[in-house]
Formats: C-alpha cells, sequence, structure tokens
C-alpha cells in the first residue's frame, strides 16, 4: 500500500493512521478532517457514526474559487465552514488534521474556524 508514495506522503499518512486510531467524531462533537494540496483546500465534518458529511466546504466551490491555499485564503475558508456550522447549530467539533502539521495553512484555517465561534 504505501510503495509507491515517497517519503514525505508515506510519513503523513503514517500520522494520519495514528491519529485516527483515537480521533472519532460523534453526533454531538462531529471530526472536522482538513485535505490541502498546491492548488485546493477542503474541509469535511463527519459524524463517524452515521458514516454521514454534516457539511463541506472546499475551494473548488464557485464562491471560493478565488481564495488562494495560503493562510489567508484558508483562514477565510476557516470562517465559512464556521458560519455553515453555526446554521446547522454544530458548536463543538473535534479537528482532525489528516496528518498534515499543525503549522501554516492548517493552523490558519482552524483560527478561522475558531473566530468564528467553533469550539476543539
Amino acid at each position: 500500500m504505501f510503495k509507491k508514495l515517497n517519503d514525505k506522503d508515506r510519513k503523513r499518512l503514517h500520522r494520519k493512521i495514528h491519529i485516527r486510531k483515537t480521533l472519532r467524531g460523534s453526533a454531538d462533537r462531529p471530526r472536522m478532517t482538513v485535505t490541502r494540496s498546491n492548488k485546493n483546500i477542503s474541509v469535511q465534518v463527519i459524524d463517524d457514526d452515521e458514516g454521514k458529511t454534516l457539511a463541506s466546504i472546499s475551494t473548488l466551490e464557485k464562491e471560493f474559487a478565488a481564495l488562494k491555499p495560503n493562510t489567508e485564503g484558508a483562514a477565510k475558508l476557516g470562517e465559512a465552514i464556521g458560519a455553515r456550522l453555526k446554521e446547522k447549530k454544530i458548536t463543538k467539533i473535534v479537528f482532525d488534521r489528516n496528518g498534515y502539521l499543525y503549522h501554516g495553512v492548517v493552523k490558519a484555517l482552524a483560527d478561522g474556524a475558531r473566530k468564528a465561534g467553533i469550539e476543539f
């Protein structure tokens, strides 16, 4: 499974698996997971008990297509997902950084969600 991955991706995948052993979302505290690339950022809020995505946001959507995948764009995306969660009356989440280091874009996105009033 890990054979074709380069070393950086292999290390991220191992971190992801290690984190997901203990991290679990529920109906009252869903899991917010971040996926980033050089071109896009996407966020999903997942209820692992039901196996359903409660909310999602991405720079692939038309209204957020102008955002770049840097810290400023991630902060705006975090505020937007926070607003979507507030509409669905979700205030507490579990943050899943998906194996990425909690630095730069991932940290900016988390801070943006906190600024919108989401607790984690």
